[in-house]
């Protein structure tokens, strides 16, 4: 279609067609992350972020185009998921801010909206950095305000950003050291592509798709007990494949809970279970397909605070109030322990979005919350709900389970909110963590030739170590890194180890290292075998 200007129905189009192929193209957005780590997915919290914009503006009706891109934005800052998914609901509050008052976008609102969404962007990141996203989207609004003029036609318009943008993504592993190594180029810059292609489908008259897959419907007849309720994680999520068998995995998972449901077809399974293994679950999950809409409630815990909310409410504000991300029923009491007010759900795999943190930010009634993410990919969602937020938020940046429990340590409740922040954040420095778990793919790292299902030791979040036996690996990378001067090493061992195994390790770092005081805890965390804390 030949045409000159956008309208408000027209750009919601794009915004659905471009969410419709970042959707149906996050599994190669995912196959690009350099760790071939069961880690959190770029294309996966993209299109989770891009589909919570979607779900803002589908019931619009005959918008203008800055009300799109209002609800658009609106949309993607609250589901925002992961560090991709944060930095792209950023570029949609700068495009909106582009749009501000317009009803109808030519090729130069058009390039003046994505110079906004780069400048945005760029700002929301303490330290850019090139040849990621940020990259792609700046090389984007470049070409489009050297193209932009009243009288190019859209189509020709968009193709040429597209090509452009396509040549700067080719180049960013000449910019990362870590893409050069790992063989790939940029996943979030890929991903930005892929919307960039939806918008010009829609402006050439492609027809608009969305997957469908049937909602899970479910009640409870009669209130139940926290201690009635035998199974107590509702597990929800969607496995995206091809050739998949719905009958086969449930069977699979079948007697690891109850009300269980699987709706599915040839590329897609809905599944919704209630159990008490959810990381078996979805490790199940994740050997078939890519997983998306991740969703795990603690029932018990849901009910019992049910009951208790409006006593709760009519308490008196406390000083101090704590919210951590975690995965692992031992690692969740560990952290309750340690008198975490919510602990959500997430983690590796499964980062939770801005109203996720900011929904528990709301459910404590406290003058000062820290948040603890334990995870990378997480920070950045924890900071933009600390900016949405009233209340005063302190976003202590731990990057794993063990900075998180070394920060609470810290903790003084007789130190003023900025003394404990200090003090927490340098806590956090003080610890070294390595992480054993598998590896997704066949992948390069540095020197280091890895396969498909192979042992990763990883150290302070670089693969350190690789081999074909869990112990083996695990005493191998500990024996690199601990020196003579740590003093405790603490092991956390997942749901597929068992106290038997993780005391086998134990003791045989014991015989090496005398002198080290060695704890060890069940995390039951998925995914990751051991966590080592080392200080």
């Amino acid at each position: 279609m030949k045409t000159k200007h956008i309208n408000g129905e027209m750009l919601k189009k794009m915004f659905i067609q471009g969410n419709y192929l970042l959707y149906n193209n996050r599994d190669v957005v995912d196959s690009l992350n350099v760790f071939p780590v069961p880690d959190g997915d770029t294309g996966t919290n993209m299109a989770l972020t891009f589909d919570s914009a979607i779900s803002q503006i589908s019931n619009l009706e005959n918008p203008s185009a800055c009300e799109v891109a209002k609800s658009a934005a609106k949309g993607s800052l609250m589901g925002a998921r992961g560090n991709s998914g944060v930095i792209l609901s950023q570029i949609l509050r700068g495009f909106e801010k582009g749009c501000k008052n317009k009803e109808i976008l030519t090729s130069v609102d058009f390039a003046n909206a994505l110079k906004e969404a780069s400048d945005t962007a760029y700002k929301a990141v303490m330290k850019p950095i090139e040849g990621t996203i940020l990259t792609i989207i700046r090389e984007a609004s470049k070409r489009a305000l050297e193209l932009s003029n009243e009288n190019i036609e859209l189509d020709n318009f968009f193709s040429a950003i597209i090509s452009h943008s396509n040549s700067a993504l080719e180049k960013t592993p000449q910019m990362l050291e870590a893409l050069r190594e790992a063989g790939v180029v940029d996943a979030g810059g890929k991903g930005l592509i892929y919307i960039f292609r939806g918008f010009f489908e829609a402006l050439t008259g492609k027809e608009v798709l969305t997957p469908e897959v049937k909602e899970v419907q479910h009640s409870h007849k009669k209130e139940l007990s926290d201690r009635e309720i035998e199974f107590g994680y509702c597990t929800e999520f969607i496995i995206q494949g091809n050739g998949l068998n719905g009958e086969k995995f449930k069977n699979k998972i079948k007697d690891f809970g109850d009300s269980l449901l699987v709706v599915s077809d040839d590329d897609l399974i809905k599944v919704h279970i209630h159990t008490n293994n959810p990381g078996k679950i979805i490790e199940y999950g994740l050997n078939i397909g890519q997983l998306i809409d991740i969703k795990i409630d603690n029932m018990r815990y849901q009910h019992k605070n049910r009951h208790i909310l409006e006593e709760d409410i009519e308490k008196e504000t406390k000083e101090y109030g704590f919210i951590t991300v975690v995965m692992g029923e031992g690692l969740n009491n560990i952290f309750k322990d340690l008198n975490i007010d919510k602990v959500i759900q997430g983690g590796q795999t499964m980062n939770p979005s801005t109203e996720d943190i900011l929904k528990a930010i709301d459910g404590i009634n406290a003058k000062n919350i820290f948040i603890l993410p334990n995870n990378k990919n997480i920070i950045l969602a924890a900071n933009q709900a600390k900016e949405l937020s009233e209340k005063n938020v302190i976003v202590i940046p731990s990057k794993t389970i063990p900075q998180g429990i070394t920060s609470m340590l810290e903790f003084d409740p007789t130190f003023t909110p900025e003394e404990n922040e200090k003090r927490m954040t340098e806590g956090i420095e003080d610890v070294r963590t390595v992480q054993i778990t598998y590896s997704i793919r066949d992948s390069k790292f540095k020197d280091l030739n890895i396969k498909k299902d192979d042992i990763l030791g990883i150290y302070d979040g670089e693969i350190d170590t690789v081999g074909n036996d869990v112990k083996d690996v695990a005493i191998s990378v500990l024996s690199k890194v601990i020196g003579d001067e740590d003093e405790i090493l603490t092991i956390y061992y997942g749901e597929e180890v068992n106290e038997e195994q993780a005391n086998e390790i134990s003791l045989l770092v014991q015989e090496k290292y005398p002198d080290l005081d060695v704890e060890v805890y069940y995390g039951g965390q998925p995914l990751y075998y051991y966590i080592f804390s080392i200080e």
